[in-house]
Order: structure tokens, then C-alpha cells, then sequence
């Protein structure tokens, strides 16, 4: 695990309409997080975004 993951363990998600995923950037708090992908939800694409955080494990889970 490097610094990053400490200070930065909120993630913000895009899924198209493949089905692939791509992390779209990482945030100190779940709150900046979810404003991104708010605000890229906003757009009226097809394409989904959610917040994940990343665990001491370094796995990310998804936060409804």
C-alpha cells in the first residue's frame, strides 16, 4: 500500500454501455467524490458513475 491509498481511498467509477469500467479519479473524501459523480451523472449520458472506497486490504467496495 503506498500514500496514495491513505490519503485518497475514495474512488468515483464509470461503467459504459459495454460494461467496462475505468476509475475516473481518486478524493480524500467521500463527499468530493460524490460531487464528481454527481456531477458527470448530471450530464445525461448512458454511462454510470458511483463512489467506491478502498479498503486497508487495498480492495475497493462500492458505496450505495
Amino acid at each position: 500500500m503506498n500514500d496514495s491509498t491513505i490519503t485518497l481511498p475514495w474512488l468515483v467509477i464509470r461503467q459504459d454501455d459495454n460494461g467496462n469500467r475505468y476509475r475516473v479519479g481518486r478524493y480524500a473524501t467521500r463527499a468530493e467524490a460524490q460531487k464528481i459523480a454527481d456531477s458527470l451523472d448530471d450530464r445525461g449520458h448512458k454511462q454510470l458513475y458511483w463512489v467506491e472506497r478502498i479498503g486497508q486490504n487495498g480492495e475497493a467496495t462500492r458505496n450505495a
